[in-house]
């Protein structure tokens, strides 16, 4: 994954390196088990000894993706992780992201990065509403699509009717790879649809290393298995008759979604899934800058930052944001530009990131997704390249529903308060507003969903040394705005307009109703924030 620093490579490395890389973002509703499954993928690729749980059972350690203790405490994934590992000739960049959907904009974020997602749905509910969310900002960013059916171990709905779900709700066509043996609770194997051949698992105590695989031709499987056998061959032909084979121009331009079944506690089904991946996920393409113009992958480096994170050392208390490499190659210690601002950057430390651990890494390849360390400078959206000017699209953010003012609990830590606000608004977690209102000693926070603030009041008491006390606000929606409106929208109750950390005019409404009668007004600009038409 590295190259000498005296070794200066040429367009045909960069290509060449970035046809190795696999980068994707496992998504789903929450507790579908999309932690279990980025674990599960690990212990495949033979980069972790054994798998943890979300939930800590007897036995297992936690998740290395989940890495804050909230997210450990109540098993869900608030913070998007990234974790890098080879398999086979490939180079995985894995993304892990948060299902509930307080912290969609996190997911947001994380798909500008990704060249293919991993979609799980839970054998018992099908598909559920972030799902269909998740399918919706998928289909709009062109991002292919690979279907999990997870925990087919436990009772859940018929493999046929999932199918249908799939075709009727997304508009995708599924066309499964493998086919359950046994129905949803009795998971022996599956039936792989590409050779006919009978793969047959044995679970593992606690699924903690990887499930024993035997592979068997369909006539020993028929003798094992018997009627279980005889359903998913009947129902694989049936898949076959009307059309659902895998076609590879299909799943890429987004017309078809390939199916795979499995049990990620179990390990059942992982290893096939981290196969299908290196096979028929794409490799990253020129990615478009912000004119439309996809910018080639063998010019002069660049990337763009889509995440960042403090408090993932609480022994460093620094600040690291992620970028995607787009093109040309990535050397620690080159000095790039940062195109929103104009000013030099020095990448001295730049790492490799494997959930919270981390070590340097020297070079890295269109794909690949790299930490860079005391990045204070560098905020979300960011460009960063060097020799060629270029800018990627800014990182849309999504409209907050949700307002409390923010104080702090004791005025002596002020200063923590101020550094604490300033760090969870570069990071994303919330939205701050300042309003005339109230000064700047009592910033509002704005978020998508109220699970936003418990982060938020978490990470200022125990990585800054702030408790605050938050106090709700009656607004619910928020539009962009300018100077000129700003008197006619006051003129209205239930209205207040503040500033936020990026120097955006929001106006922010009580009701739709309140909304409405401002927008009718002569000379009032109101834009919607674009992520919130999404889903």
């Amino acid at each position: 994954m590295s190259t000498p620093a005296s070794t200066l490579p040429s367009p045909a490395d960069v290509l060449s390196e970035a046809r190795r890389r696999r980068t994707f973002a496992v998504i789903s509703h929450p507790d579908a088990g999309k932690s279990t499954l980025t674990e599960a993928l690990t212990l495949h690729a033979r980069v972790i000894g054994s798998a943890g749980a979300v939930h800590g059972k007897a036995g297992r350690r936690g998740t290395v993706s989940d890495w804050m203790d909230m997210e450990r405490d109540r098993g869900i994934s608030i913070t998007s992780a990234a974790l890098q590992f080879s398999y086979r000739d490939a180079v995985v960049n894995l993304l892990d992201t948060p299902g509930h959907a307080d912290f969609s904009e996190d997911t947001y974020r994380v798909l500008t990065a990704v060249d293919a997602a991993v979609m799980l749905i839970d054998a018992a509910k099908g598909l559920e509403t972030q799902t269909m969310k998740l399918f919706a900002v998928c289909k709009h960013r062109g991002i292919p699509i690979i279907t999990v059916v997870n925990k087919w171990d436990r009772p859940g709905m018929d493999a046929l009717a999932l199918m249908d779900e799939i075709t009727e709700r997304t508009g995708l066509t599924p066309t499964p790879l493998t086919w359950p043996v046994g129905i949803a609770g009795d998971f022996r194997g599956v039936l792989d649809r590409r050779d006919g051949t009978y793969r047959h698992f044995t679970r593992t105590a606690g699924g903690a290393t990887i499930a024993p695989e035997e592979v068997f031709p369909a006539e020993a499987a028929a003798a094992r298995e018997g009627d279980a056998w005889t359903q998913a061959v009947e129902e694989s032909e049936l898949l076959e008759e009307t059309g659902a084979q895998h076609d590879q121009e299909l799943f890429l331009s987004g017309v078809t979604t390939p199916v795979l079944f499995a049990s990620a506690v179990s390990n059942f089904g992982v290893g096939q899934l981290l196969d299908v991946l290196v096979d028929l996920a794409p490799a990253p393409t020129p990615v478009p800058d912000a004119e439309g113009e996809p910018h080639p992958l063998d010019a002069p480096f660049s990337a763009f930052v889509f995440k960042v994170q403090a408090g993932m050392d609480a022994g460093h208390r620094d600040r690291l944001a992620y970028m995607r490499v787009c093109s040309g190659v990535f050397e620690r210690g080159m000095v790039v530009t940062n195109a929103s601002t104009g000013r030099p950057f020095a990448t001295k430390y730049a790492q490799q990131v494997f959930g919270r651990d981390r070590e340097t890494i020297e070079t890295a390849w269109p794909g690949d997704v790299v930490g860079l360390v005391n990045a204070a400078a560098l905020g979300v959206g960011d460009t960063l390249y060097v020799d060629r000017p270029v800018r990627y699209p800014p990182v849309t953010t999504f409209s907050p529903e949700h307002f409390a003012v923010a104080r702090v609990a004791d005025t002596s830590k002020y200063k923590q308060f101020r550094k604490g606000v300033e760090t969870l608004a570069g990071e994303g977690v919330v939205q701050v507003l300042i309003s005339e209102r109230r000064g700047d000693g009592a910033p509002v926070f704005a978020v998508v969903g109220p699970m936003q603030f418990e982060v938020a009041s978490h990470r200022m008491e125990h990585e800054f040394g702030a408790r605050i006390s938050l106090d709700s606000l009656p607004y619910s929606l928020a539009m962009r705005t300018d100077e000129a409106s700003v008197p006619a929208i006051l003129a209205s109750s239930g209205t207040e307009v503040m500033k936020r950390a990026d120097g955006e005019l929001l106006a922010l409404f009580t009701t739709k109703w309140v909304m409405g009668m401002v927008r009718e007004k002569p000379g009032v600009t109101l834009e919607p924030l674009v992520a919130a038409q999404l889903g």
